[in-house]
């Protein structure tokens, strides 16, 4: 089945999901099988306009902020695509926000509105939050918050069935919204211009204050189309998305490449590795995205279990680094042969280069692709700002339709990332070859500088995975008074193994510089990571400064 034609730039995320309701009308475009949730494009568009003018009933105008605080819920993919059809700019919450960060981001953001769920990890936790940041709640009408701590917060919309004090209930969202006139409700839609501000992202914040990334219809829509182009997706095809919504991995990656191409979305509301086969399995799903560490738990719960993963064709695996020895599996256990690889970030809103379908397996495990189509990327000197030729390492920049509108009121730190000539500097190190196809070998400020060498983890890691017994490797540098720095690596062992340190720098004798051996090998149960997956490295770097710290011979200096 063809995927219905538009034009990038031209469209609204409105426009498209009447686009594929007129088109695919009777096709399925979500479908949870733990709720036996089934909607056709038909009933999904339906169901986005009712919330839509159920938030216009609230009073929510063009250009306000409205923020959603949630799981992989159903609710939050209908408030992605409602609210964008009254032009209200969607502000992603990270699940894993506790009190002070959800008051910077609200506050920071200018939200007006915050959907929620009463808690991901424990019962009520987000509604404890609430109270606490805002004790008014408990004396006040809904939509009638005044609250001293968020001045601007007027809205808590509360995705249960239970009524809680000053909150609205999701429900009271569809009886609210049958105030408002189609004619209002046209009105504003076609009020709307494609390169308007829709979706705000947080960048992870793994180090220093998280920044509001400004996306736009066109920025979202675009990079979603050229990645599902990429993996051939057509109205065919079945997404399941473990990852995260409130990541661009989970809301352009995920629901919005399916919407692009007519393909139906398939979530797990939260990551379970059995929860993500299951899905794969009863909806007959083409196509699996998540990042390295979900990958390998679902390898290792296919090893104790057996599931039908026959359909699955294609998918992404992106988010961090992407082992080979995993990649590799995921083709020949899952059966993905056609999984790709995008590397990207959030300003980038996300994807900026992506191995294809049509891609030699070799290219697809050992690059992170090239550029998308209508994209450019550039790898620069960092200090000169020199483009390099293919095969030196440098500074990955990109330019094009997917570059974010900036930062949220935060100019200084959108000039210092987006230049004047509109290239994005990713503070990604990488390499290209003569063919497009770029190498990433780390971040700049993870560069590790040992007697004068430049090491990158990157290259460490990819190494020990080809140990048998390991699982997953960081590799972080730590201070040292003899040195500068001194490589540690922190290695997961798969079940049932053991090592030693001594046999893990054995490994590494006359395969790798000696330079690049670690000095110091941490075995770890669970890597501290954000929601989104990033595996924290600033954190490991913490730890083991105070670990080593500990120990006279060791002569660490504090960071």
């Amino acid at each position: 089945m063809n995927v219905p034609q538009f034009e990038i730039g031209k469209i609204t995320i409105g426009q498209l999901v009447d686009l594929m309701a007129a088109e695919l009308g009777d096709n399925l475009a979500l479908a949870y099988h733990e709720r036996d949730i089934k909607y056709s494009y038909r009933k999904f568009r339906d169901i986005c306009i009712q919330v839509a003018k159920g938030l216009m009933a609230l009073g929510i105008e063009k250009g306000e902020h409205v923020s959603i605080w949630a799981n992989n819920v159903q609710e939050w993919v209908l408030t992605q695509f409602g609210s964008a059809k009254i032009g209200a700019v969607l502000v992603t919450v990270n699940t894993s926000y506790r009190v002070f960060e959800l008051e910077y981001l609200l506050k920071q953001s200018d939200s007006t509105t915050i959907i929620l769920v009463n808690g991901v990890k424990q019962p009520n936790e987000y509604l404890n939050i609430m109270y606490e940041l805002c004790p008014e709640l408990n004396s006040c009408a809904p939509g009638q918050l005044k609250c001293a701590r968020l001045p601007k917060l007027k809205n808590v919309i509360y995705i249960g069935e239970e009524k809680m004090p000053g909150m609205y209930n999701w429900a009271d969202l569809y009886e609210l919204g049958k105030q408002i006139a189609d004619e209002e409700f046209v009105n504003r839609e076609s009020s709307l211009h494609p390169d308007e501000v829709i979706n705000m992202q947080y960048t992870s914040g793994t180090t220093g204050f998280p920044k509001g990334v400004m996306l736009t219809h066109t920025n979202i829509i675009g990079n979603a189309f050229s990645q599902a182009e990429c993996l051939n997706f057509t109205p065919d095809d079945c997404l399941c998305i473990p990852v995260p919504f409130f990541h661009c991995f989970g809301c352009v990656m995920g629901t919005m490449l399916c919407v692009v191409s007519g393909a139906a979305m398939a979530p797990v509301e939260s990551f379970n590795a059995k929860n993500v086969l299951e899905t794969v399995e009863r909806n007959s799903c083409t196509a699996l995205h998540g990042v390295p560490t979900m990958f390998i738990a679902e390898l290792e719960e296919m090893e104790k279990n057996k599931y039908n993963t026959n359909a699955l064709r294609t998918g992404i695996m992106a988010g961090s680094p992407c082992p080979i020895e995993v990649m590799k599996s995921v083709v020949n256990k899952m059966g993905a042969s056609e999984i790709c690889i995008t590397y990207g970030q959030t300003e980038a809103s996300p994807g900026i280069t992506m191995t294809r379908a049509t891609d030699p397996i070799q290219l697809r495990v050992s690059t992170v692709g090239r550029a998308l189509p209508n994209v450019e990327v550039k790898i620069v000197d960092p200090e000169t700002g020199e483009e390099l030729l293919p095969g030196m390492q440098g500074e990955l920049c990109t330019r094009g339709y997917h570059v974010m509108k900036g930062y949220y009121k935060m100019p200084e730190a959108t000039a210092q990332t987006v230049d004047r000539e509109a290239w994005l500097h990713t503070g990604d190190l990488a390499v290209m070859d003569e063919n497009g196809y770029c190498k990433i070998t780390g971040r700049l400020k993870d560069m590790i500088i040992r007697g004068g060498e430049n090491i990158y983890p990157r290259e460490i890691e990819e190494f020990l995975y080809t140990n048998p017994k390991i699982k997953d490797v960081q590799v972080v540098g730590v201070p040292s008074e003899r040195y500068g720095e001194e490589v540690v690596a922190f290695v997961q062992l798969k079940p049932g193994e053991i090592a030693e340190e001594a046999e893990i720098k054995e490994f590494c004798n006359g395969k790798i510089a000696r330079h690049k051996i670690p000095a110091f090998i941490l075995f770890i149960g669970e890597y501290p990571s954000t929601a989104s997956g990033k595996i924290q490295k600033y954190k490991l770097r913490e730890m083991v400064t105070k670990v080593l710290g500990r120990e006279e011979d060791a002569k660490i200096e504090t960071a």
